[in-house]
């Protein structure tokens, strides 16, 4: 089994792990009805019968108000402990305040014999009272039985029955579309609880769960096919595999915390998953990862069409208010925008569903603004999930294009004639990238660090050579050819110790890819007649250019730096230049694992030609005074 195998099985392994863990995270009911509803909300699910007969349970507050009154004919039960002096019904002062405070008229006390007599709390006296009445101190005769009064109690609520109806098996007991009123609403709940029951059985806890599993594996599924179908390059990367999944899981996995305790789901950044999609990768991709993640969440979210649809909205808020981001602000706009949404499309679907201003829940909008502020956060994100995937966005990109940056002016002041030679080549490749559907701020950043290994000796190069010998010449031209190559890998160390991102290394690596130095292979060739040449030594490493940003930057390179040794700028001359640098490079298979197609060739080359020539049109002579 190689590593491309074994690849592709961790890869695929990873959204299995995924659906695993997500069914894990959801909420865990102890029944299998698994509808959400509110009262004065409609119905989103089909007609509902009863699938068996179950009672219709009072509400709380029915409950509480029948015991209420109940409570009202109970008496509290004393014991009598008869005392020497008169026989005064005494009982504590804190006895005789609860007995006012619960409200009760009358109590039960038990004679000799076990026999009880009824008494007014009003024939009852406290030591204070009853001294007051007679002149002389009375004893504490009269101690409540705690356990039997509270038996009673108990005995008398019992006869209380939770019930106050009957739904009988096939019964309708709400349809599709109704709204749901208070006794709907109680109905509903009865059967909720008549599915806790276990007679309910663990089978439908079970099929609750295969059904979540199946759907989430439904439309992880989905997006494997997606990412198959049109972003096969993303499929085939670890990290951005890796990416999707941790992405979603930490989306769905907030959802699942906010549920469990029992907070508003749209509390929950779903912009996230579209912002940092959209800002590694593509818009396509960052609404159809979005559609995947809400899709899985609508399973345990309370009202999940009103939820599907207001996500819906903010996915493509995100996405088409952030079309490139390349500055912080953007991102505030965005959330801003994201707010905006949320608060429309809320207020129209409850207007639609029910036509009622009553139906606008306003801690709604609270929480749209507490989310807003959440996506803002964002931010911070991104730079994490590009030190962990070693991902480029486009604000680092915009950062590193810094010309006054440490190592950009450093290279400006060691090797000046490089530096302008960097600038010109980024201005080339970023009109082509333009021209051929390419990154263009990439392939712009890659293009004014792909020379900087030229720092350690500037003088071998030409454009650094102001008015010196060139010190190459006096070399052997396999030592000399040596040198020039050295670049190449002095600038991946640079790079390194300035932890320039991967993706620029790259264009360090393979902007002169397995191509010969063919000013000194051509020198030593023609030096040396009929010997076979080992054209290693003149030979750059490689790799070669995986991607259409590092081919604009190979031909950018060798297109401005042979322009610089022209003879004539005339457009003949320009155009059989172009032509001939960029036809070498394919002929020795530089491009050959890049997406380039022909077309994509003839642009750039139309490109380079229109670019270069403009860099170098004819200025008219200015006439100087006569004396």
């Amino acid at each position: 089994m190689n590593d491309t195998i074994v690849n592709r099985i961790f890869r695929m392994g990873a959204f299995v792990v995924l659906a695993a863990v997500i069914v894990l995270l959801f909420p865990r009911y102890n029944n299998s009805f698994r509808y959400h509803f509110e009262v004065g909300k409609p119905w989103g699910y089909a007609t509902l019968t009863a699938d068996f007969d179950f009672p219709i349970y009072k509400t709380d507050a029915q409950m509480q108000e029948e015991q209420r009154k109940l409570l009202t004919t109970f008496t509290p039960y004393y014991r009598y402990v008869p005392q020497v002096q008169r026989e005064v019904m005494v009982v504590s002062l804190a006895e005789m305040d609860w007995l006012q405070t619960e409200g009760f008229n009358r109590v039960a006390i038990m004679q000799r014999g076990g026999v009880y007599k009824s008494c007014m709390v009003s024939e009852l006296y406290t030591p204070a009272s009853a001294y007051k009445r007679f002149g002389y101190d009375c004893a504490l005769n009269l101690v409540r039985d705690t356990a039997f009064t509270q038996s009673q109690r108990e005995k008398l609520l019992s006869t209380l029955s939770p019930t106050h109806g009957l739904v009988q098996k096939g019964e309708k007991i709400i349809g599709k579309g109704e709204i749901v009123t208070d006794r709907d609403f109680q109905t509903l709940q009865s059967l909720r609880k008549a599915y806790e029951n276990e007679s309910a059985g663990n089978r439908q806890r079970a099929l609750s769960v295969l059904g979540e599993a199946m759907l989430v594996s439904l439309f992880l599924c989905l997006f494997v096919i997606y990412l198959y179908v049109f972003r096969v390059q993303y499929l085939r990367n670890t990290n951005t595999v890796l990416f999707f999944c941790l992405l979603m899981l930490i989306v769905v996995a907030l959802s699942s915390l906010a549920i469990r305790f029992n907070l508003s789901v749209y509390l929950i950044p779903f912009a996230w998953v579209p912002i940092l999609t959209r800002v590694f990768f593509d818009s396509r991709t960052a609404l159809f990862l979005h559609f995947t993640t809400i899709l899985i969440t609508s399973i345990i979210v309370p009202a999940p069409v009103e939820f599907f649809f207001i996500q819906i909205v903010v996915g493509m808020v995100a996405v088409s208010s952030l079309s490139d981001m390349t500055r912080r602000a953007q991102l505030v706009q965005t959330a801003g925008w994201i707010y905006l949404a949320q608060l429309v499309a809320y207020t129209a679907i409850s207007f639609a569903q029910t036509g009622m201003w009553s139906s606008i829940d306003v801690w709604m909008y609270l929480y749209f603004f507490i989310c807003a502020l959440l996506t803002v956060g964002c931010y911070g994100l991104i730079y994490m999930f590009e030190k962990m995937f070693r991902f480029i966005s486009s604000i680092t990109l915009v950062e590193l294009t810094d010309i006054n940056s440490d190592l950009l002016h450093t290279l400006a002041e060691r090797a000046p004639g490089t530096f302008q030679h960097s600038m010109q080549v980024s201005n080339l490749a970023t009109e082509a990238a333009k021209a051929v559907g390419a990154n263009a701020l990439l392939v712009r950043t890659g293009a004014l660090y792909h020379d900087i290994g030229k720092m350690t000796d500037p003088l071998y190069y030409t454009e650094n050579q102001q008015g010196v010998d060139n010190p190459l010449l006096k070399m052997d031209p396999r030592d000399a050819a040596q040198v020039v190559i050295a670049h190449v890998a002095e600038g991946e160390k640079i790079a390194r110790r300035n932890h320039l991102p991967e993706v620029i290394i790259n264009f360090i690596t393979t902007h002169h890819g397995t191509s010969l130095v063919r000013y000194f292979y051509n020198t030593y060739a023609n030096a040396h007649p009929g010997e076979k040449i080992d054209t290693a030594l003149f030979q750059y490493k490689g790799p070669k250019p995986s991607t259409k940003e590092a081919a604009i930057l190979m031909m950018a390179d060798a297109v401005e730096a042979r322009s610089r040794s022209l003879d004539e700028f005339s457009e003949e001359a320009i155009s059989r230049m172009v032509d001939q640098m960029i036809d070498t490079q394919i002929a020795d298979g530089q491009f050959a694992e890049t997406p380039l197609s022909f077309k994509d060739v003839e642009d750039i080359r139309r490109v380079f030609k229109a670019r270069i020539i403009s860099m170098n049109h004819h200025r008219i002579s200015y006439p100087t005074l006569n004396k």
